[in-house]
Formats: C-alpha cells, sequence, structure tokens
C-alpha cells in the first residue's frame, strides 16, 4: 500500500485518546491527515516525493519515533518529521534534533503551536519539492540534450515534444526513418518519465516469427499450445509498471492487432492458454517507419487501432533535413570511437565537412555513426550518396590526409556526383561544373571516372 499524495500529515502515537484529538485538530484546520497507531511500514509507505509532513510520538512500543526518522531520512533526507516528546524528554528531544528532525514538541503543547509548526512544515516541504522538480528538469533537458544530439529547428522542436510528453501516461507513436533513432526516443521518454525507475522492455516485432509473436507479447499457461511445458510470463506483463517500447508495429498480423488494441483500451493481459485478466500499469510506446494511415486504408493495418495510437504522435526527422546537425553527430560519434578505441581524435576538415553535408544519409544516424568509428579508425570511407528517394548514386570517399589528397577526393567527389544527375552530353556537364570541355577530359581521366559508354572521355564526343 502507497500512502495518497493527497494526504498531507500522517500522524503516529500509540496513544487513542492523544491520536483522537490531535487528529480533531488537524482535521479542523483543514488539513489532510492519516492517523495510525504504530510507525512499522510507514516509510515503505510514503513515496520519494510525497508532499506532506509526518508526526510521531518518540516512545512507542515496537518502533519508536528515532527508528522511524531515521528510516524516513534514509529514503528522503529532506522530509519534514515533527517529534511529540513527554515532559521531562528534552534531553532526547535534543537528539532527536540533531539526528534531523524539524522539530519537536512538549507534552502538554498548545493547539496552536501544532498548527503552526505544521503549517510551516508543509511551506517548506512545498519549497523543497519545487527546487527538486526545477532541478530535475533542468538535469532532463541538459540530458537530452546529449542523447539527442543537434541544434537544427527539427530537432529542438523534437525535445520540446519528449520533454511535454515525457511527464504524461499517454502512449506514443514514434514515426521515423530506419536508423532515425526510434529505440532512443523511446528510451528518453521513459528516462524523464515517472516510470524510470521501471522496467523498459524493447521488442522489435518485425523480428518475431509469427508462431510466437503471441507468447512474446502476452505469454501463455502450460499446455496452452504444444510445446508449452511451462508458464511463461509475455512481454507486456514483464513491462508491468514501466514501458514497453513495440518497434515496427506494421509488422504485425491483424489477429495481434486486435489483442494489442484490447490491451491499450482496457490495460489488461491474459496468457494464452489462461482465463485470468491481469491489470497493466504499463505505458505502450510504439514505433513504425510506414505510414499507417495508408496502410489501413489499404487494409495491412487495422483503422481502430491507428486512431488509439495516434493521440500522441513523435515524429523524428531524418538526418537530411537536420543541416549542419550531421557535422555535430559526425564529431560526437567520432570522438567516442577515438576514446573507446584509445587513439587520439581526428579533427574534421573543410573537405570533410564539405562532404558530410553534401551526403543525403539514407541510413540516417545508424550510418553517420559507422561512418565516424570508421573515420577514427582511420579508415578512408565509402559513402553511399543515395538520394533522398532512395535511388543510388555515386559513392563518395572521405579520407583524413594532407590537404592535396583532401582536395584531389574533394574534386572527384563533385564531378562524381554531378555524372550522377542525367546530363545529355559533355557541354552541358562541363557547364553544369563551370569548366571548359578539355578541363574536364583531363579530370575524368584522371580520376578514372566516365560519361555515358566512353572510358576515354574523347574531345570529339557528342555535344
Amino acid at each position: 500500500m502507497t500512502i495518497d499524495n493527497r494526504i498531507e500529515v500522517v500522524l503516529i502515537d500509540d496513544d487513542p485518546h492523544l491520536r483522537q484529538a490531535l487528529s480533531q485538530t488537524l482535521d479542523l484546520a483543514g488539513l489532510k491527515i492519516l492517523p495510525l497507531a504504530e510507525a512499522k511500514g510507514v516509510a515503505g509507505q510514503l513515496p520519494r516525493d510525497w508532499p506532506g509532513v509526518v508526526v510521531s510520538d518518540i516512545r512507542m512500543p515496537g518502533m519508536d519515533g528515532l527508528e522511524l526518522l531515521g528510516e524516513l531520512h534514509a529514503q528522503d533526507p529532506e522530509l519534514p518529521v515533527l517529534l511529540i516528546t513527554g515532559h521531562g524528554d528534552v534531553p532526547l528531544a535534543v537528539q532527536a534534533m540533531r539526528a534531523g528532525a524539524y522539530d519537536f514538541l512538549e507534552k502538554p503543547f498548545a493547539s496552536d503551536h501544532l498548527l503552526d509548526s505544521v503549517r510551516r512544515a508543509l511551506a517548506l516541504r512545498r519549497l523543497v519539492l519545487d527546487n527538486r522538480s526545477l532541478r530535475l528538469a533542468l538535469s532532463d533537458r541538459q540530458e537530452l540534450s546529449a542523447r539527442l544530439v543537434g541544434q537544427s529547428t527539427p530537432m529542438l522542436r523534437l525535445r520540446e515534444q519528449i520533454g511535454a510528453l515525457a511527464a504524461t501516461r499517454a502512449d506514443v507513436l514514434i514515426l521515423g526513418e530506419t536508423g532515425a533513432g526510434k529505440e532512443v526516443v523511446a528510451r528518453a521518454l521513459h528516462d524523464l518519465s515517472g516510470r524510470r525507475n521501471g522496467p523498459f522492455v524493447a521488442i522489435n516485432a518485425g523480428a518475431l516469427a509469427e508462431s510466437v509473436v503471441e507468447s512474446e507479447l502476452f505469454g501463455h499457461e502450460p499446455g496452452a499450445f504444444t510445446g508449452a511445458q511451462k508458464r511463461r510470463i509475455g512481454k507486456f506483463e514483464f513491462a508491468n509498471g514501466g514501458t514497453l517500447f513495440l518497434d515496427e508495429i506494421e509488422s504485425m498480423s491483424l489477429d495481434v492487432q486486435v489483442k494489442l488494441l484490447r490491451l491499450l483500451q482496457e490495460r489488461v493481459v491474459e496468457r494464452l492458454g489462461g482465463n485470468q485478466q491481469i491489470p497493466l500499469d504499463i505505458r505502450v510506446i510504439a514505433a513504425t517507419k510506414e505510414d499507417l494511415r495508408q496502410a489501413a486504408d489499404q487494409g495491412r493495418f487495422r483503422a481502430d487501432l491507428y486512431y488509439r495510437l495516434n493521440v500522441a504522435p513523435l515524429r523524428i526527422p531524418p538526418l537530411r533535413e537536420r543541416g549542419e546537425d550531421a557535422l555535430m553527430l559526425f564529431q560526437h560519434f567520432a570522438n567516442e570511437a577515438s576514446a573507446r578505441h584509445g587513439l587520439p581524435p581526428h579533427e574534421l576538415q573543410p573537405a570533410h565537412r564539405a562532404l558530410l553535408l553534401r551526403h543525403s544519409w539514407p541510413g540516417n544516424v545508424r550510418e553517420l555513426q559507422n561512418a565516424a568509428e570508421r573515420f577514427a579508425l582511420g579508415l578512408e570511407l565509402a559513402l553511399d550518396n543515395s538520394a533522398p528517394d532512395g535511388n543510388p548514386g555515386t559513392p563518395v570517399e572521405l579520407v583524413s590526409g594532407g590537404l592535396s589528397e583532401q582536395v584531389e577526393n574533394f574534386e572527384k567527389t563533385l564531378i562524381a556526383a554531378e555524372l550522377a544527375r542525367p546530363h545529355s552530353s559533355v557541354r552541358s556537364l562541363a557547364e553544369a561544373l563551370g569548366i571548359p570541355r578539355k578541363t574536364l577530359h583531363d579530370k575524368l581521366r584522371k580520376h578514372g571516372l566516365t560519361f555515358g559508354d566512353s572510358s576515354q572521355g574523347s574531345a570529339d564526343e557528342s555535344d
């Protein structure tokens, strides 16, 4: 059992008459109280950021007030605890104050004295929790910036959306291309939420065989199907109290989608072969690289499940829409890789920067991270310069040599990129590059590039 956050004062005294009298005093003052006869187990029932105060007698059978103070402050040192002492127990009260008690009241005491002390303690508690919340928000923003690197407008907007959604209980649908960082965003939503101490369970629906997907997600009882010899706890049940991240949700069969919809609506799970409905306290974060609305229109995805998931959508911008974030990310991953391999970091040269900015990054952040790893190892990098529409382009090389080598490689890259575009003649290619045809022929030979079917690039090619 957890003490409700609406309770403002937990009052503990083994004397039923005094407990009743103090309860009436606090109740008449408009405070929400929970009177208890013993201190044992109280600390375990209080959430860490509980917004109230504890008033407890010191001398009680079983656990006394000082022991309770120690347990409470081991859990939250800033929780105000007011202790009640008998006549002649002043040395004990001094000991309590040294141990961190907020105040002590010596019997007999006036009701106004109790109310004044409780109200001051509640005001202090609110201030402590406000400051704690502000520090946590600042820490969360810093942590989010470290996880989702970038200063482009789309990334700033994404971080704002994550910060706003993380504290809610809403299920989230993450939309993003392959390699864009959907699981990173899902983990950020979990770690910045009130569920951060609960489990984060990630499962790729596209990687599960159709024959086991229901058992993996919902669990099963012994004998539910051939080979089910013992009970299995499914991923949903295992994630209870935390977050379940379901990637590639578009690959789930329509039958499984029906069960998922029911789970999202009713927050219960029923194991295969069982009759017991198990209540769940989970947040579901789904992710897809497809347009689920289009899939629903085509009958490949349930429309009702799409509308249920699409309450809080988060779109991750592809890397090609993030401008110079690619440079920041590349250097970040390269430095991490250098440290991991015990190598000195390589600095990006102007030619490197130009190539990275021109690249379309069809594999998004995952492709960039792999490229940065190769760069950190001192290897030449061949980037698949596919266009955003998925059509293959001309591979480009990113080298870490001297200036002359970098300039030569950059020149080759520019010519190769222009060759990948449609040109009816060498003349149009030369004009696009802004150089004479003779110069173009020389450079084609120099870099081993060709125009059309010609391997020589002769001066009498068709105009």
